[in-house]
C-alpha cells in the first residue's frame, strides 16, 4: 500500500468548478473525499424534508434536508453556499446581481432540487438562458459547463465542447428542454462521449433530441446503455478526428476513458479524478469499483500528457 499513498505531483492549471488553481497542485490517493456515483436512493418528501435546514442564514435562499452533499452548489457559488454538518447550507445571502445569478444557476443545477427560495424568483427564466456556462472564454474558448446536474449520476458534471467538426457532449446532464434548445442554438451535438457507466444519466433522451452518436467503452455497457451507437473495445487510444484523443484509464471502473482535447490542452476525466473540498485532485479507494492500483497507475500515465486543464 505504500506505493498507493505516494503523492503524484503535477504543474498545471486545474479546474475546480469555475475556480482555477495555477500554482503547484497534487494528485493524492484519498479514501474519504469522494461521494459515490453509482447510488440508488429515494428522496422522501416529508414536511420536515421540505423545510429549510437550520444551518442556513436568514433570507430568501436556503437549502432543505433533501441535500445529498454532492458539492455542486459549493463550487458554482462558493460565496453563497458552504458545507455544514454533512450537507450544504446558505451562509451568506446574495448581495449583488452577480451573486444572485450564481445562486440561481446553482439552484437550477442542484440534482435533487434542494436549493429553494422563499419567494418565486422573477428572474429565473433569464438565468435559464445563461446555460450552458462558459468556463473561461479566454483560456478555454468553446468549452462550457452544462449545469443541470442529474441525480442519476449523483451530481456529476457534464460539459459541451464546441468543435468545427461537430460539437461534443462529455457525459450527460439531466435532460431539460431549455438546455437542449440552447445546445441546438450552438449547433447541436455530433457526439456524446460517456466517460464511464456512472455518468450516463439521461443519455437516451439527449440522443433522441440531438441525434448524437453516443460513445462508451464496451466494459461499461449495461442494460440501459445497450443501444449506445459506438462501443469502443480494447485499450485504445482512440481518436475523434485529428485533435481529440480518447485515453483508456481503467481504475474507478473497468472501462473508464478520459478525453484529451489537444488544441486547448484540456483533459476531461470523469470520475478518474475528482476535486476534493480543499482544492486538490484526488482519487478514492472507498468509491472505487474496479482497481485502486490500476487507477493510480493510470493517473501517473496521464501525467505524461501535455495538459494545462483538468475538467473532472
Amino acid at each position: 500500500m505504500a506505493a498507493l499513498n505516494a503523492v503524484v505531483g503535477y504543474n498545471s492549471k486545474a479546474l475546480f468548478g469555475n475556480k482555477i488553481a495555477q500554482s503547484q497542485e497534487h494528485l493524492k490517493y484519498n479514501t474519504s473525499t469522494v461521494k459515490p456515483r453509482r447510488l440508488s436512493f429515494t428522496i422522501t418528501c416529508s414536511s420536515s424534508a421540505l423545510n429549510r435546514r437550520p444551518q442556513n442564514v436568514d433570507g430568501d435562499f436556503y437549502v432543505n434536508h433533501e441535500c445529498i452533499d454532492c458539492d455542486v452548489c459549493r463550487w458554482m457559488a462558493p460565496e453563497i453556499f458552504e458545507r455544514s454538518d454533512g450537507q450544504s447550507a446558505v451562509y451568506k445571502q446574495p448581495t449583488s446581481a452577480k451573486e444572485r445569478k450564481a445562486a440561481l444557476q446553482a439552484l437550477l443545477s442542484c440534482p435533487v432540487a434542494s436549493i429553494r427560495t422563499e419567494k418565486p424568483p422573477s428572474d429565473i427564466l433569464d438565468v435559464h438562458s445563461t446555460m450552458p456556462l462558459p468556463i473561461d472564454e479566454m483560456s478555454l474558448p468553446g468549452v462550457y459547463h452544462c449545469g443541470y446536474h442529474s441525480k442519476k449520476s449523483y451530481g456529476a458534471t457534464s460539459y459541451l465542447i464546441k468543435h468545427p467538426d461537430g460539437n461534443i457532449l462529455v457525459d450527460s446532464p439531466s435532460y431539460k428542454g431549455k438546455l437542449a434548445s440552447q445546445i441546438e442554438a450552438f449547433g447541436g451535438a455530433h457526439y456524446m462521449f460517456l466517460t464511464h457507466r456512472d455518468d450516463v444519466a439521461d443519455h437516451d433522451k439527449w440522443a433522441r433530441r440531438l441525434s448524437c452518436e453516443r460513445i462508451l467503452h464496451a466494459c461499461e455497457v449495461e442494460s440501459h446503455t445497450a443501444d449506445v451507437e459506438t462501443k469502443i473495445e480494447g485499450q485504445g487510444p482512440w481518436s475523434l478526428g485529428s485533435d481529440i484523443d480518447l485515453i483508456f484509464t481503467p481504475g474507478h471502473t473497468e472501462g473508464s476513458v478520459s478525453l484529451f482535447y489537444k488544441p486547448l490542452k484540456a483533459l476531461f476525466t470523469g470520475d478518474h479524478l475528482i476535486a476534493s473540498a480543499d482544492g486538490e485532485l484526488v482519487i478514492s479507494e472507498i468509491y472505487n469499483f474496479y482497481s485502486v492500483e490500476k487507477q493510480v497507475e493510470n493517473v501517473r500515465a496521464l501525467l505524461q500528457l501535455d495538459f494545462l486543464w483538468i475538467l473532472p
